[in-house]
């Protein structure tokens, strides 16, 4: 079957790999359309190769040099949030890969899942800031959603045909980033320079730096309770440093089914593109000789209290997880342009979150306005 896609954030590190599958499996897959936020001459040369019906910039103050660039195409060239949020909608597309970065992927997915769309969701943020809101309107618009992340990715492949009831904990696993073995003296000094080089795996810089104070592991935990209906107190971080077992999933009579591959995103990926099915590809394997030893240790979080942090934050649910992210995201930056401490990352999302109104049950406009407000709150701190 050929699937037309819509990649929102295709010129980012999840957009160029799902283009690399498209590249690799012609027969099954095309392109109806690309967005991107800022990257006009990338996302130009993606529109010229693998010609959608439409591309998207988010920043409308671009829209005429893309137009330009493209003047001698018949590709549509929109630009703007609402013009992304028209795009998922349309009766061609099939699939929606979800592969913006933040926040601002939210209300994309929410509008493709309106839509009734198939959701390759990569943007971990639209769980974690409305996991409820998300499950909810998956089930009620039969919009089934696939998860991208080589982790949840994992989980998915190891309850496959198991009773829900089944599941006991779930095993997280984490690289431990490239301050694994650090002492917090030692977490104190480094630079964004030495946490973007991460020893696995191959990443967009915000997400790079999220695995090194494992506030992306964090944000997993959230994921992973509102995709498989577990309780926070259920899942479980290890820290595993080859990156070959993705996660697992322990059930209630003590076995334990993996999921093991070689670290490279295109493989969920493709999973996600074509499940329930399994295809023929050219992805690299496991090399068995190499892999002599598998090894798992548990998560710190002293050393790393943005793992606690996001535990914290979907024990106590509402619009807690909405504030984390928002304040996650501006300290993340701030890091990355030297205006904050790798240590002082936690320090600005955990007192942003003890000065956040708490919201029990929000409404997506009280996420939107949390999002607002705590992005304030940790600027001010900054």
């Amino acid at each position: 079957m050929h699937k037309q896609l819509v990649i929102l954030g295709s010129t980012g590190s999840i957009g160029t790999q799902t283009l690399d599958i498209v590249r690799q499996h012609p027969d099954r897959f095309g392109v109806y359309a690309l967005t991107a936020n800022t990257s006009v001459e990338l996302l130009a040369r993606q529109a010229r190769e693998f010609h959608p019906a439409a591309v998207c910039i988010a920043d409308e103050t671009q829209y005429e040099r893309l137009r330009d660039t493209l003047s001698d195409t018949d590709i549509k060239v929109w630009a703007g949030s609402d013009s992304i949020t028209h795009v998922v909608q349309a009766a061609e597309a099939d699939v929606v890969v979800a592969a913006m970065v933040g926040f601002a992927g939210l209300r994309p997915t929410i509008a493709a899942i309106e839509a009734g769309k198939t959701i390759a969701l990569a943007n971990k943020e639209t769980l974690v800031v409305a996991g409820a809101i998300i499950e909810a309107m998956s089930r009620q618009y039969h919009a089934p959603i696939i998860p991208v992340d080589s982790e949840h990715s994992a989980i998915f492949q190891s309850i496959a045909g198991e009773a829900p009831d089944s599941v006991e904990k779930i095993l997280l696993t984490a690289s431990g980033g490239p301050f694994r073995t650090f002492t917090k003296e030692q977490l104190q000094t480094v630079t964004a320079e030495q946490a973007l080089r991460h020893p696995n795996w191959q990443m967009g810089a915000k997400i790079t730096i999220d695995s090194a104070t494992m506030m992306n592991k964090g944000f997993e935990v959230i994921e992973a309770k509102w995709l498989f209906g577990v309780g926070y107190d259920q899942i479980e971080v290890l820290v595993h440093p080859q990156s070959i077992v993705h996660s697992a999933v322990q059930f209630r009579d003590g076995a334990v089914k993996a999921q093991l591959g070689t670290p490279d995103m295109r493989l969920p990926i493709l999973y996600a593109l074509t499940y329930p099915e399994r295809v023929q590809s050219a992805l690299p394997r496991i090399d068995w000789t190499a892999t002599t030893s598998l090894t798992f240790e548990q998560a710190d979080t002293e050393r790393f209290p943005c793992l606690r942090l996001a535990y914290d934050a979907i024990a106590r649910g509402g619009n807690m997880p909405c504030v984390l992210n928002a304040a996650n995201e501006v300290a993340n930056l701030a890091f990355r342009e030297g205006r904050c401490t790798f240590t002082g990352i936690s320090d600005v999302i955990e007192r942003t979150m003890q000065k956040a109104a708490y919201i029990p049950t929000p409404s997506l406009d009280d996420l939107y306005a949390s999002d607002t407000e705590a992005r304030k709150t940790a600027c001010a701190l900054l």
